[in-house]
């Protein structure tokens, strides 16, 4: 993996794009894969799009359909020091030591992509253990379940001291306002340890009714402050290509979030901490 234009370390952080893919479709896919896409999504093709659209950096998340193998997104990582970070998937039973190792890589944190899937107990035996490591790390837990299952999934994380990144809006379906699961991810924000993803707003609404992805990010806004959102793109949409482009995920926060501070507070201060990238010259 050959990339000739990637920034050097300390780059002013001028956007982050706190959500993101890269693969090929020839890596082996995880047994049961939900999706199986048939086409690659290069890192030079993404970081051409960063460039185009003036993000400094990114966050590269494990694709749900190559399982716990992050081989290609630490490969990609390695290809680009201090301009990504990197979010992994691993198998509760993961050494300690592999994960220092990934740390040292540019991982900082792992994601549980629970949708469809049964909810493990994470309050005993090995992912017990699992969490307490990513908390000696200073890493996230990234969750990606419906939201009528958040509370118990989003709970488990605080209460192990451990901070929660909630993907895409908290996956709400059509219903924002149906069940508890809204309610609970809104008064979690008073724990000061949840985060949440303004992304792939097409994985809970179609974009005529994007109404309802502005609604949504009013009530999120309002509970956290810019303070603790994020923005992702959800590059390269996997199964909505139709749908999106890194164009129109980027615009998507503008109509979102009108208030300019406070989109350079979610682009920029925000992901700067939470992802620990370095602040270049933001600083200076």
């Amino acid at each position: 993996m050959t990339i000739h234009h990637q920034p050097a370390g300390g780059q002013p952080v001028t956007a982050v794009d706190s959500h993101a893919h890269v693969f090929r479709h020839d890596l082996p896919f995880a047994e049961g894969c939900r999706h199986s896409p048939d086409y690659d999504a290069p890192l030079a093709d993404y970081l051409g799009l960063l460039d185009a659209h003036d993000v400094s950096h990114a966050v590269l998340v494990q694709p749900s359909f190559l399982g716990t193998d992050n081989g290609f997104l630490l490969t990609a990582l390695d290809a680009c020091p201090g301009r990504f970070r990197g979010v992994v998937v691993v198998a509760p039973s993961i050494a300690e030591a592999e994960l220092r190792s990934m740390a040292s890589r540019g991982v900082c944190g792992i994601r549980l992509n629970l949708l469809g899937a049964a909810v493990p107990d994470l309050r005993s035996g090995a992912w017990a253990a699992l969490l307490a490591h990513v908390r000696a790390l200073d890493w996230h837990v990234e969750v990606h379940v419906e939201i009528d299952r958040l509370p118990q999934v989003g709970s488990a994380v605080i209460d192990s001291g451990v901070r929660l990144v909630v993907d895409h809006f908290g996956r709400p379906g059509t219903q924002v306002d149906a069940g508890r699961g809204m309610p609970w991810l809104l008064e979690a924000a008073a724990s000061n340890s949840t985060w949440v993803k303004l992304s792939a707003a097409y994985r809970n609404w179609t974009p005529v009714a994007a109404v309802q992805a502005t609604a949504a990010a009013a009530k999120l806004l309002d509970a956290f402050g810019p303070e603790r959102l994020v923005w992702g793109s959800d590059w390269p949409h996997t199964q909505h290509r139709e749908l999106a482009s890194f164009s129109t995920s980027l615009s998507a926060l503008t109509e979102w979030v009108p208030d300019v501070a406070a989109r350079r507070t979610i682009l920029i201060d925000t992901p700067r901490c939470l992802f620990h990238f370095s602040s270049g010259d933001n600083d200076d």
